[in-house]
């Protein structure tokens, strides 16, 4: 662990020293790596991304469905419903009609 924190300040420390030697002149690293598009439609994704992902949804709902047929008591729960107009007012919390408020 202590190793990885130093890499991490030496890191920090010849980034500043860098800064400091060169100023304002240092160039700045551009990155490319992906399209950009500003006030314009996206580029369309590759083939491969587009199959990929339809790959991996279908995946994931055949997943999804597969478990609630097979495995519906992680919806409905485990144990039968009870019958609600079976229940008493003693149970439900009502109290009887007679008594003072």
């Amino acid at each position: 662990m202590i190793s990885s924190r130093s890499a991490i300040l030496g890191r920090c420390v010849a980034g500043a020293l860098l800064r400091s030697t060169h100023g304002s002149t240092q160039k700045e690293v551009v990155r490319r790596g992906h399209a950009w598009s500003y006030r314009t439609a996206a580029p369309p994704h590759p083939r491969s991304v587009v199959i990929g992902s339809h790959l991996v949804g279908g995946l994931m709902w055949w997943w999804i469905l597969w478990h609630l047929w097979h495995e519906p008591e992680h919806i409905t729960g485990e144990f039968p419903y009870p019958d609600p107009s079976k229940w008493t007012n003693a149970e439900l919390g009502i109290p009887p009609d007679d008594a003072d408020e």
